[in-house]
């Protein structure tokens, strides 16, 4: 009986500084995160601005169905603005086109403006990284490119099955 008072209070020793950690840490964290997969809507458009800069902008749908209480399926597209910078607008300029299948990491950026004495803002996602996903042009179909291949194999889900060895007290 004492040993299990002994672990239940090293328990809440170890829950309390948890938490103590965790929000102390966390007040003064944020994070500006978004990740994408979904279709190109309309081919790129790449500028080079002075210095040799370009930037590339596109759109990409994202998808979510469901089906509803009633049993109808239900499709709800969204339309994010993408931008991309430097190196990675020139990927976009020699490799997306409209109907590309991507994956976007990168940052929420609302810009403003004024038209006709009304303020506008619009909000664009700047993108960090971009993964090509699907086929390539030319390939056939139902072969998967060897670096997509990889990408798939290396994010697998865990297996669950079998009990983790840690090394809490609990």
């Amino acid at each position: 009986m004492d040993f299990v008072d002994y672990r239940n209070q090293n328990l809440n020793f170890f829950i309390v500084n948890l938490f103590q950690f965790n929000f102390n840490n966390l007040i003064h964290m944020t994070i500006n995160k978004v990740i994408l997969v979904g279709n190109v809507g309309r081919d790129p458009e790449t500028r080079h601005l002075d210095k040799g800069v370009a930037v590339s902008r596109f759109s990409l749908a994202t998808t979510e169905n469901y089906t509803s209480k009633t049993g109808e399926k239900v499709s709800n597209t969204e339309w994010h603005n993408i931008v991309a910078w430097r190196g990675l607008a020139e990927v976009v300029e020699k490799y997306v086109k409209k109907g590309s299948q991507l994956y976007i990491e990168g940052r929420l950026r609302t810009n403003s403006y004024e038209k006709d004495g009304v303020k506008h803002y619009a909000t664009e996602i700047s993108a960090d990284t971009l993964k090509l996903l699907g086929k390539r042009e030319g390939q056939a179909e139902g072969v998967a490119p060897q670096a997509h291949t990889e990408q798939l194999q290396s994010v697998s889900e865990p297996d669950f099955s079998q009990p983790e060895e840690d090394d809490l007290p609990f």
